[in-house]
């Protein structure tokens, strides 16, 4: 221990015998090399045996503590820079000033990764998709941020953060200025989430937008689309609450995709059946209940009002092809194994025009993936379309040139 005083004393009596620049040169070395074992031990030692025991599925939580640990080597150069001899004050001043203002940055990113990591951490849980928080996280980090700005200035001028926060109300308008977007995505974070308007994952349609896809990102300022074509179109947050967009989520969650669709009949083809007809059409098997209960009704109709005189063709009641093309429309669908039981379903004749009579079907596939729909839909009306010319119709359509040059030629 003598000997260990006895050194100490010869280095300090060494130290003290050396020109003043280098004093203050070893002193800013010595506590350079402070600063960076104190970093080292960490950054590379501590956060290295911790690294098992946080996180392994991220890498948010090792930044967090990066930047915290930021502050320790921070805080040893504003400590110790007045250990350091010989240097003016003003040099003090500043190294201290910008210390300390590096030690609120290095806390400010800390606790704004912090706030990354649990926003990651709430995405895991399964509520997170109908109750999305990373708008609202987001607005703590700018108030973080903001807060840690006005504290490094205070520190750089060497002021109370409070005379500047006195003073930024002469500056409100210019701030509700700079941060009208933020303020209005704000306010449209909210009104979504509480009302449940949107989700990631939800299919939405946005025309003014050019949005057609699947959300795929909810921030503060915007939303992310993926549209089917695969292009990604960013709309403004605030932008959903005023403008109207249609969210398929609706249709998703029944579990059925509705077919709206219909078969523009040709007028000049619609007539009434004859009995040869009616007993072709019986060989349908699922016409038969309808041709049985109509036989037996338009029978007991035309009994009970005609007398024998009035009983000709002309004043009794008799099938059209055309309306039992509909029954046959409906019975149809009502059989298919993809038609959604538990949905609305019929086939209805809408007003005639110049293209025709449209019979229209409104029924629901019992799937709403978008291929299967597809698939559902072209199968029922490619049936539908072929088997026409067993009832006496024709599908309207406009002429073609086919239909021209055989006009020509039977000419």
């Amino acid at each position: 221990m003598p000997l260990g005083r006895e050194t100490m004393q010869a280095l300090m009596e060494f130290f003290a015998q050396q020109p003043l620049w280098l004093q203050s040169l070893i002193g800013l070395v010595l506590l350079a090399l402070a600063s960076l074992t104190v970093n080292y031990v960490l950054k590379h030692v501590i956060l290295r045996v911790l690294a098992p025991y946080l996180d392994t599925k991220t890498k948010t939580s090792d930044k967090a503590a990066a930047w915290l640990a930021t502050a320790a080597p921070l805080l040893v150069i504003s400590r110790g820079i007045r250990l350091v001899p010989n240097l003016p004050e003003e040099v003090y001043t500043v190294i201290t000033n910008v210390a300390q203002a590096l030690i609120v940055v290095s806390i400010a990113m800390g606790v704004v990764k912090a706030l990354t990591y649990a926003n990651e951490l709430y995405e895991r849980l399964p509520r997170s998709r109908n109750r999305p928080i990373k708008g609202f996280v987001q607005v703590v980090k700018i108030l973080v941020l903001c807060g840690a700005a006005i504290v490094m200035i205070s520190v750089l001028i060497d002021e109370s953060p409070f005379l500047l926060l006195s003073g930024l109300g002469a500056i409100t308008a210019v701030l509700l200025l700079v941060f009208k977007d933020t303020i209005l995505s704000l306010v449209a974070s909210v009104q979504l989430t509480s009302n449940d308007m949107l989700r990631v994952g939800d299919w939405i349609t946005m025309p003014s937008m050019d949005a057609d896809g699947d959300v795929i990102d909810i921030s503060l300022h915007t939303v992310k689309v993926q549209n089917f074509d695969k292009t990604i179109t960013t709309i403004p947050t605030h932008r959903l609450v005023s403008d109207a967009f249609q969210n398929w989520r609706g249709m998703a969650e029944s579990g059925g995709r509705r077919i709206k669709r219909s078969i523009t009949i040709d007028q000049n083809s619609v007539c009434f059946l004859s009995d040869e007809q009616v007993l072709g059409l019986k060989k349908f098997r699922i016409l038969k209940p309808y041709l049985a209960a109509k036989r037996d009704e338009i029978k007991n109709w035309n009994t009970r009002e005609l007398s024998s005189e009035e009983a000709v063709p002309v004043n009794a009641r008799r099938l059209t092809n055309l309306g039992t093309m509909r029954a046959y429309m409906q019975a149809y669908i009502s059989w298919h194994p993809q038609i959604g039981d538990d949905f609305l379903m019929m086939v209805r004749q809408l007003p005639s025009g110049p293209q025709g009579v449209p019979l229209e079907i409104y029924c629901f596939t019992n799937t709403t993936a978008w291929e299967q729909y597809e698939g559902i839909q072209a199968d029922i009306f490619d049936h539908l379309i072929a088997i026409l010319p067993e009832f006496g119709l024709r599908v309207f359509q406009e002429p073609t040139g086919g239909d021209f040059a055989a006009l020509v030629r039977g000419a």
